[in-house]
């Protein structure tokens, strides 16, 4: 029997919890499959990031178990010494 979902009328914001979680494996030049609410960080390391507007960032020695709150339509490779990341929308 699936699960129950009482909250599945709500309408979702970003100050939510996220409604859906994939792997991401950082590239040099490809997209995510859909831009983040936030980031989390499994294993340490440095983030490479283009934000949904273009924008990019490095966030330098991000310890294992971080969620980062940035809409990010992008995670860079070789940069992104990190891992374990997952896309949290």
């Amino acid at each position: 029997m699936p699960a129950s979902d009482r909250h599945s009328a709500t309408a979702s914001s970003l100050a939510g919890p996220a409604d859906a979680i994939f792997a991401i494996t950082p590239h040099a030049s490809d997209e995510l499959p859909e831009v983040t609410r936030a980031l989390y960080v499994g294993a340490g390391g440095d983030v490479a990031v283009v934000d949904r507007f273009g924008g990019a960032a490095l966030f330098r020695n991000v310890p294992g178990g971080t969620v980062l709150p940035v809409r990010v339509r992008a995670v860079r490779a070789p940069a992104t010494t990190a891992g374990d990341l997952l896309g949290l929308v």
